[in-house]
C-alpha cells in the first residue's frame, strides 16, 4: 500500500504542469495511453494513472488509445526524451550533445533559435533539479515551454 501512495505522489509531482501543452496542444502523459482513455476529462488523474501503469512509457510510446493526438514530433520528442533521459539531462547541464541537437531536429527547431531553447530549458531543469522534480515529463514541459 505504501508503495502505491509513493507511486502516486510520484506522479502528482511528475505531472507538474498538466495544463503546459505544446503548438497542437498535445500532452502526451495527459492525453495519450491507458490514462487518457480513462480518465479523459481529468489530466492529473490520467497522468497518474500512467505513471501507476508502466512509468508513463506507454503513454509516450504507443499512439494506439488515441491516434488522432498521439502523433507528430512532439510526441516523438516526448518519446525520445522518455527514452534517453539519463542522456538528455547530461546534455543539457553541458548545453550541447548529439542528444539534446537530436531532439531539437526531431521539433524541426531552426539551427538559429537552439541556442536560445537550450538556454532556457537548461534553467528550468536548473531549478526543477535544485527541487529534486525533474522528470522526462517535467523536462517535455521546460522543452514546450521554451519553443
Amino acid at each position: 500500500m505504501r508503495k502505491i501512495a509513493l507511486v502516486a505522489v510520484a506522479a502528482a509531482l511528475m505531472s507538474g504542469n498538466v495544463a503546459a501543452e505544446n503548438k497542437k496542444g498535445v500532452n502526451p502523459w495527459t492525453q495519450c495511453g491507458i490514462g487518457a482513455m480513462i480518465f479523459k476529462d481529468t489530466p492529473v488523474g490520467a497522468v497518474i494513472s500512467n505513471v501507476i501503469w508502466d512509468l508513463g512509457t506507454t503513454a509516450v510510446s504507443s499512439n494506439i488509445s488515441s491516434q488522432q493526438t498521439c502523433e507528430g514530433s512532439e510526441v516523438k520528442a516526448a518519446m525520445f526524451i522518455q527514452d534517453n533521459f539519463d542522456q538528455m539531462m547530461e546534455d543539457t547541464s553541458k548545453g550541447y550533445g548529439e542528444h539534446i541537437y537530436t531532439m531539437l531536429e526531431i521539433l524541426e527547431v531552426e539551427q538559429k533559435d537552439q541556442q536560445e531553447i537550450i538556454t532556457s530549458v537548461r534553467a528550468s531543469v536548473a531549478d526543477q533539479l535544485a527541487a529534486d522534480e525533474v522528470t522526462p515529463q517535467s523536462y517535455y514541459n521546460a522543452v514546450v515551454a521554451s519553443l
